[in-house]
């Protein structure tokens, strides 16, 4: 549905203070899934009511699933002893991705699965072509009918599955269909971002045999009785980031209490290359802004890498940054949409394929600006708060997936942001360049 909500984001002071993070989107989501596994009552703390979340929750009532989210308290209730249903309807998979996600958990339970693919895509994508071809290699027959695809199997077959790309959904999806399959199944260059070891702790602790192994190996020993439980989702490394960042961008200093280091290691490593200092301790991670910033590069890659979803936002970051940066973008070939619209801000920006290269500059200024995604959604608000004036950017749909009262958090460490709706009035782009003829 197309609203003319949009958000106005003020240049902000420093921001300071202490804040805590919710659980990840990205390891709820798969966690709502693995509820298909077992028949019973599961109860899950921490967790965000973001869009995406919303999606998912409908997803599985769709399917027969009876939940109760306390969005007071972010505990999710969910029964999935009533779930009979093995079609995911095409209005829920064009909204959100991760509905790819139940797939495994659905040929597992009922010995197939019907997927709306999104916007009646064929067949191909590398995302999406992971799970298919490794089904097939465990004995799944696959077909593409009125744009679902169907996926049937009497008895899957356990299978050493090696992937080409450590691709998180892909070895999410395979690893939850694994459990239901006697024998050993071994995923190769399996992806171990700390949202996939969430999930393996969530299938032990549901009994499940999985044991994971230095390089990139899981082993899932199958055919174990799956029992509902309770589970504390892990907290946001991405919501964390995000909230750092915005203490960089505005030199402040911000305490975030939950926050895992371990997790976010070679981010952290960049925010302390540019010189901002970083102290850890039983309460969370602590950022204390330089007041000069230096420009750092890096190259995006799977877990332990520099993750793609903090790419944008540290890009807003270099902006602002003293000599050049140049970031490489190896995860998501379109990740770089963002840059047009920091450009409207005065960001000097050049676009290379997959890299840029970003020249910092002295002040940027409020613009009106589009959100692509949820993560170009964060940089564009980041930059508003360093950025004289007022900005305005629409899309904000995007935020709501990724993030829950974020703009909340940030206006309780200083800042000044507020959902309007309405037409917004535009803003006069000013650019360094005509801000110097302004001012002759």
């Amino acid at each position: 549905m197309i609203t003319n909500e949009h958000m106005l984001i003020e240049q902000s002071e420093k921001l300071s203070g202490e804040v805590s993070v919710f659980g990840a989107k990205n390891a709820v989501l798969v966690t709502m899934a693995s509820t298909i596994l077992a028949s019973g009552k599961f109860i899950f703390y921490n967790v965000p009511a973001s869009t995406d979340v919303l999606y998912m929750i409908s997803l599985l009532e769709s399917l027969g699933a009876h939940i109760i989210f306390n969005r007071i308290e972010n505990i999710l209730y969910i029964n999935s002893s009533s779930i009979t249903l093995w079609r995911v309807c095409p209005e829920i998979m064009k909204k959100m991705r991760a509905s790819i996600l139940v797939m495994g958990p659905l040929l597992a339970r009922f010995g197939k699965a019907e997927i709306a693919l999104p916007g009646g895509c064929v067949i191909g994508a590398r995302p999406i072509d992971y799970h298919i071809k490794n089904f097939e290699k465990m004995g799944a027959i696959i077909g593409n009918e009125h744009n679902y695809l169907k996926v049937s199997s009497n008895r899957l077959q356990p299978q050493t599955i090696v992937l080409e790309y450590p691709s998180v959904g892909a070895t999410e999806n395979i690893m939850m269909a694994a459990t239901s399959v006697k024998g050993t199944t071994k995923i190769i260059n399996a992806a171990l971002e700390p949202e996939v070891l969430d999930l393996v702790k969530v299938l032990k602790k549901m009994g499940a045999i999985i044991e994971v192994q230095a390089p990139g190996i899981i082993i899932i020993q199958g055919g174990k009785y799956l029992s509902p439980i309770e589970h504390e989702i892990v907290p946001d490394r991405l919501e964390a980031g995000a909230l750092l960042l915005a203490a960089a961008i505005t030199g402040g200093s911000v305490t975030i209490k939950n926050a895992r280091a371990h997790d976010m290691d070679v981010f952290l490593l960049k925010l302390e290359q540019m010189g901002h200092t970083i102290q850890l301790g039983q309460n969370g991670i602590t950022l204390h802004a330089c007041q000069d910033p230096k420009a750092v590069s890096f190259k995006t890659a799977p877990y332990p890498g520099f993750p793609t979803d903090l790419q944008a936002p540290m890009m807003a970051a270099q902006c602002l940054a003293q000599g050049k940066a140049v970031i490489e973008e190896t995860v998501f070939e379109n990740r770089l949409v963002h840059v047009r619209e920091l450009q409207k801000m005065g960001a000097q920006i050049e676009v290379y394929h997959t890299k840029a290269i970003i020249t910092g500059v002295d002040e940027l200024y409020g613009a009106s600006v589009i959100a692509s995604d949820i993560r170009a959604s964060c940089a564009l608000a980041l930059v508003g708060l360093a950025a004289k004036g007022i900005t305005i950017m629409t899309g904000i749909h995007h935020w709501r997936r990724g993030y829950e009262l974020l703009e909340t958090k940030l206006n309780h460490l200083g800042a000044n942001i507020q959902v309007a709706y309405g037409k917004p009035m535009p803003v006069i782009q000013k650019t360094n360049r005509l801000a110097k003829e302004l001012e002759r």
